[in-house]
């Protein structure tokens, strides 16, 4: 289905949060000797919908404070969410567990976070993909909570611009699952790279499914019919890539793309697809990167240390916090010329010759 774009205020107050607390953070420091006092931490973690074998961000941040949590040599306690009705008790339940630190993955466990920080100040959480700023004044709502944000649409836009250059229909598509900022992120970067390539070679490659206002979305992060419906409306306007932007969709975007019979490529985001799920090798182009594991680990191992630090940490291409993954088995298909000028783009990125626009930047 079609929605209208509703730009989400969280994700335009966003920005003048990030100004003010990390426009370009660091990432967190691991803690070395962290282990050192650390017998009695308690690292816990919420899932969003999708749960924690997703093979996406659920389970790339699982990844990482499960690694945090080895290396401590303590247990990791976890709730898994199945709908937007457990994110205030799965967050309240390990609190009653006595954590010391608690990961919330999810745009849409924002507000349950920010409640349970406010209510519990000795406890450090760490909020991936939101600012923490739910009355949308430019302020994080709580003292204690520390946003994880990415700036995938950098990444976005160079597999933008990849997929424009290895399209041979002349069209490509992306649809997601729900209309988050940090889902339109994607779609949002993945169009600007196209249009850039458009810009560089005097071509039209258009863009189905996202054009910069509306766009295609499931109305869930859930792999089912309305998914597949959604994939199946894209690949019949003739794209041969295909970007579906919300965790378990993609399956069905794949199912979609076998069903069709004709050779489309398919496009991963947060986790390298070629890597996560054997069933994609034939069919994954590239992925965007997000490096949730890296920095949920990083965070908690700075919580266990005592060198909490709760300003905003967002992951660009500069700092490694987002990326893209490698062709794989694309990298015969692939005009070598063109993977070149990816290699030049991502540092035209980095060094500001080329601007991308999201609600982070």
């Amino acid at each position: 289905m079609t929605i209208s774009s509703k730009r989400l205020l969280g994700g335009v107050a966003a920005a003048g949060l990030i100004v003010g607390l990390a426009a370009c953070a660091p990432a967190p420091e691991k803690g070395e000797g962290a282990a050192e006092g650390a017998a009695d931490f308690v690292p816990c973690i919420v899932s969003d919908a999708g749960g924690f074998d997703d093979r996406s961000f659920n389970q790339l941040s699982y990844e990482g404070v499960q690694k945090a949590a080895e290396e401590l040599g303590v247990e990791l306690k976890q709730a898994e969410s199945n709908s937007e009705t457990d994110f205030g008790p799965n967050i309240e339940s390990m609190i009653g567990e006595g954590c010391n630190a608690i990961v919330s993955v999810g745009f849409a466990l924002s507000a349950a976070t920010v409640e349970a920080a406010n209510a519990n100040p000795d406890t450090d959480f760490i909020l991936v993909d939101d600012a923490a700023d739910n009355d949308f004044d430019g302020n994080k709502d709580a003292d204690n909570v520390k946003p994880l944000l990415y700036d995938t649409a950098q990444a976005a836009f160079l597999a933008g611009y990849l997929s424009a250059g290895y399209s041979q229909s002349g069209k490509v598509g992306t649809f997601g699952g729900m209309e988050f900022p940090t889902v339109t992120i994607f779609m949002d970067g993945f169009k600007q790279g196209v249009d850039h390539y458009n810009s560089v070679k005097g071509t039209n490659v258009e863009v189905v499914g996202w054009n910069g206002e509306t766009g295609s979305f499931t109305g869930g992060f859930e792999a089912n019919q309305d998914a597949k419906s959604v994939a199946q409306n894209i690949l019949d306007q003739g794209v041969d890539v295909l970007l579906p932007v919300g965790g378990p969709i993609y399956q069905s975007a794949l199912q979609a793309i076998k069903e069709s019979g004709r050779d489309v490529a398919l496009v991963g985001v947060d986790a390298d697809l070629f890597e996560t799920d054997e069933s994609t090798k034939d069919f994954v182009l590239t992925s965007i990167l997000k490096n949730m594991d890296v920095s949920t680990y990083e965070a908690v191992m700075s919580s266990a240390s005592g060198e909490f630090d709760a300003n905003a940490y967002v992951g660009t291409l500069d700092n490694g916090g987002v990326g893209i993954a490698p062709l794989h088995n694309f990298e015969g298909k692939v005009d070598a010329a063109l993977v070149e000028e990816v290699d030049a783009l991502k540092q035209e990125i980095i060094d500001g010759k080329v601007t991308v626009k999201s609600y982070l930047s």
